[in-house]
């Protein structure tokens, strides 16, 4: 039986317990990004029949690990996941191991495909995929891991990122057919397939995002 929402005592949980790590993390594995990918995973819910709360708790967990180093987030986030023995009140240790192994699929760059229906739902919700939001959380990982760059190689960065990723040519696959990621990537595509263009979002971004009295122009 699909449900509309994941059980209440569940959200309190997890809202009480496991949301609240994410405000440790960079802007781009916040709690406005958790939050959106919880919200687009319980959204493909219903087309794909799959377990709410364990769609939920996936999603909610997917970015744990990184309280550790970013490489191998996905790993670490399963293994917290796996070890939290307070989700055995809700879930079996199948439901748990499929759980586990959906976060440690959930990168795009990953090397195969997620090797369940719940992997392949926290992979294209993590996707979020919307032009502004990828420009953003580019542009923001840059400035916080390499502050050290000038303007112009800023840009290299950015721009070789969102080739090698979101191009057509770019590793990024969706894994849900029908999904809005589907033509929001189109979308980004095109503008990246523009080297004027993305490059005027860019700098248009860059400026709003670069911190206070900055000297990196």
């Amino acid at each position: 039986m699909i449900t509309n929402s994941p059980s209440l005592d569940l959200v309190e949980f997890v809202e009480t317990n496991i949301l609240p790590q994410y405000a440790q993390f960079d802007s781009a594995h916040n709690m406005e990004h958790v939050t959106r990918v919880i919200r687009n995973a319980l959204a493909l819910v219903p087309r794909t029949g799959a377990d709410i709360n364990m769609v939920y708790v996936i999603a909610a967990y997917h970015d744990l690990g990184m309280s550790g180093p970013r490489a191998i987030h996905h790993l670490t986030g399963g293994k917290i996941l796996a070890t939290d023995a307070r989700l055995k009140r809700w879930f079996s240790a199948e439901q748990i191991k499929v759980m586990k192994e959906a976060v440690e699929d959930h990168r795009a760059s990953a090397s195969h495909a997620p090797r369940s229906l719940y992997g392949k739902i926290i992979a294209e919700a993590d996707r979020d995929i919307i032009p502004e939001v990828i420009f953003m959380r580019a542009i923001d990982f840059g400035l916080a891991n390499y502050p050290q760059l000038d303007y112009d190689h800023q840009w290299l960065r950015f721009n070789e990122h969102m080739q090698q990723k979101y191009s057509a040519e770019g590793y990024i696959r969706l894994w849900i057919p029908g999904s809005q990621n589907e033509k929001r990537l189109a979308e980004l595509r095109a503008i990246i397939a523009s080297p004027t263009l993305l490059r005027q979002h860019f700098d248009r971004l860059f400026k709003e995002r670069q911190p206070p009295h900055s000297e990196i122009l």
